[in-house]
């Protein structure tokens, strides 16, 4: 899990903060030279680390008493801040040229980042309309909430195969780009990779291509010649990005080769690939602070559809133990419409949920990641599931598909058919004997299901209000005034009673 390390120790020095009755010189003294251990073990650079440190103590030492608000709470306002500060506070967005040429971003990095991967899934994401949401989880430039939103304008782009060098480097750009729907523009490799550049762009304003992401050659190491090739492409085709593609995995290696490349020929930001792999952050947390230079995509997985922008902000919440609400709403609108939703919490509310249902969910989050992937967008979660608690769901998720794989069609639609029907233990053990699986397996996912099933029910009344799901979904203003409300009324009360004590995992958990 991203981040798993330093969110979960992060999260005890601030359990301990809440534990205070006050704020001290001595025990904030305590948590930041905690702290400070903390991030260096996640090998975030040591200046860095330093200069964090140091603003979170002076201003907490610092900090005016907020009447009605604990003082652990403004500690924990104080770190939230300056982790977003050093990861470079708002979104740094794509350029767009401000001209009629097509906009042109260079891909530049060493060899085994990911470079032309990077490529092909920077074009896949320029190419997909996204929907855009602020930091409440409203959609941008939406009707607040339950607003529509604005989807971002799509994007009509052009990939150029300008490593020359590497075996086999302009062979996979052409099956990259056929896998994302992108044509790949190439001259082979006996050809000066400044005039393939050159003609790359040429050939995409001819064509209509707003759009030009150049595929560079990279090298084992930095030297002499990858920077003098780098400068004079820039300067036949100046580009409105140069974006370094940096490996997640090498930690605070990875801001230093960004300053280096930035000192030596200048870039607008960087790619870090491989983020889903790096479970400690010093990555993320070093370049913005050693380079100026801020982060302006990651890769969280292999698919050519896991790379995403870096927020800062959300960084920083998951980061303290605070999920990120917002990114979990935008991956859960790529998988599923609003229609589909909407059948779905209607077939919830009426105890219609079933096991069809149910795989359609596990796939949903699949694609959204791993278990421990989507458990980390969860506020409050990262801290109250361990590692080895998000295996045994993943085994369970993994043998109760198996279980509903070995059904009939018919069963899948009435989950009934395993409890109240003649019959029901006859169909239990038939799947444990498919499944080569213990009937006792079969019976406790079955008791399991019907338990989350009814808590669903229960739950999608309660924030619904009472509301009319068929009117709602018509458009009836008060029938989705009645959900909203529900939604609020929900919210306030999960509220309340998360400050009173934490709450164990129940059902499939």
């Amino acid at each position: 899990m991203v981040f798993d390390s330093i969110t979960s120790k992060i999260t005890g020095i601030l359990d301990t903060i809440r534990g205070a009755d006050k704020l001290t010189a001595e025990n904030i003294e305590e948590a930041v030279q905690e702290m400070r251990k903390v991030l260096l073990d996640a090998d975030v650079n040591f200046q860095v680390a330093n200069s964090l440190v140091k603003a979170v103590k002076e201003k907490a030492v610092g900090e005016r008493r907020i009447d009605n608000v604990n003082p652990s709470q403004q500690f924990v306002k104080i770190l939230y801040d300056e982790l977003v500060d050093i990861m470079g506070g708002d979104e740094a967005p794509i350029a767009t040229s401000a001209t009629d040429q097509p906009t042109v971003l260079l891909l530049a990095g060493l060899q085994g980042a990911g470079k032309t991967t990077a490529a092909a899934k920077l074009a896949l994401y320029l190419q997909t309309p996204q929907t855009r949401l602020d930091a409440s989880g409203d959609a941008e430039g939406g009707e607040g909430e339950g607003g529509k939103g604005t989807m971002t304008k799509p994007r009509k782009v052009l990939l150029v195969a300008a490593d020359v060098y590497r075996p086999a480097a302009i062979d996979q750009l052409q099956i990259l780009g056929e896998r994302v729907g992108c044509e790949v523009f190439t001259m082979g490799q006996d050809v000066d990779p400044v005039d393939i550049v050159k003609q790359g762009v040429a050939y995409a304003k001819e064509q209509g291509y707003d759009t030009v992401i150049v595929d560079t050659a990279g090298r084992q190491v930095v030297d002499d010649a990858l920077m003098a090739e780098l400068k004079r492409i820039k300067e036949a085709v100046p580009p409105d990005e140069v974006l370094l593609v940096v490996d997640a995995m090498t930690g605070q290696e990875a801001a230093l080769l960004t300053q280096t490349f930035n000192e030596q020929i200048g870039i607008s930001g960087a790619i870090l690939t491989k983020l889903d792999g790096d479970t400690r952050g010093g990555s993320a947390l070093s370049v913005r602070g050693v380079s100026g230079k801020p982060i302006k995509f990651v890769g969280v997985g292999e698919g050519m559809d896991k790379l995403e922008p870096f927020y800062p902000k959300r960084m920083a919440s998951r980061i303290i133990g605070m999920g990120d609400v917002v990114s979990l709403v935008e991956k859960a609108q790529k998988q599923m419409s609003e229609r589909d939703a909407l059948d779905l919490t209607k077939r919830i509310q009426k105890g219609q949920y079933d096991f069809n249902d149910f795989m359609k969910q596990s796939d949903m989050i699949n694609k959204m990641g791993s278990v421990g992937q989507f458990l980390s967008y969860i506020p409050g979660m990262s801290n109250m599931v361990s590692r080895d608690q998000i295996k045994t769901m993943s085994k369970k998720f993994r043998k109760y598909r198996t279980f509903i794989d070995a059904m009939t069609e018919e069963e899948r639609e009435s989950p009934d058919l395993f409890t109240k029907e003649k019959g029901a233990q006859q169909r239990m053990r038939r799947l444990a004997d498919e499944t080569d699986e213990p009937i006792e397996e079969v019976q406790g996912f079955v008791r399991d299901f019907m338990k989350q099933r009814r808590q669903m029910m229960l739950m999608s009344r309660q924030m619904m209000g009472g509301a009319d799901l068929d009117k709602a979904a018509s458009g009836d203003e008060t029938a989705l005034q009645t959900m909203q409300e529900g939604n609020r009324k929900q919210r306030r009360e999960a509220a309340r009673k998360a400050a009173k004590k934490k709450k164990k995992l129940t059902g499939f958990g």
